[in-house]
């Protein structure tokens, strides 16, 4: 039987610590989601001051990547080129979401929305630098 890795709770308490730092410094106030491979929510923090809508679509972007194990950049670009990629059912394809990986299997997503697309891929990426 193949032994697969997963997030354990500290690694998503670490993760959610490190986005909150990286919005803190740059005075961003963000909704920030972190799910499974499957897209499950695992963790989920709201700062003072983000709209409700944010907070679907940092779960959106979250499973999005998770699903597709790609940051949603990529596809945010692609529906740009290809129109019909707007009705893929992963989840929001608006940039701001990074995969998560370890050993080589994708573990997971961090979505954040709140600022601009750039800015919330920042805040993901710190996140997930956490796991190395």
């Amino acid at each position: 039987m193949r032994v697969k890795p997963s997030l354990t709770l500290s690694d998503v308490r670490k993760m959610l610590t490190a986005c909150e730092a990286r919005a803190n410094e740059n005075h961003w106030a963000v909704a920030i989601a972190i799910v499974d491979d499957g897209g499950f929510l695992l963790g989920f923090q709201r700062m003072d001051g983000v709209a409700p809508m944010s907070a679907e679509v940092a779960v959106g972007k979250a499973r999005a990547s998770a699903l597709t194990k790609q940051p949603t950049k990529l596809f945010e670009d692609r529906v740009k080129e290809r129109p019909a990629f707007a009705t893929f059912p992963a989840g929001v394809l608006i940039q701001g979401a990074v995969p998560l990986f370890h050993q080589n299997e994708c573990v997971g997503a961090i979505g954040v929305s709140g600022v601009k697309s750039a800015e919330d891929e920042q805040i993901a990426q710190a996140g997930a630098d956490v796991l190395g």
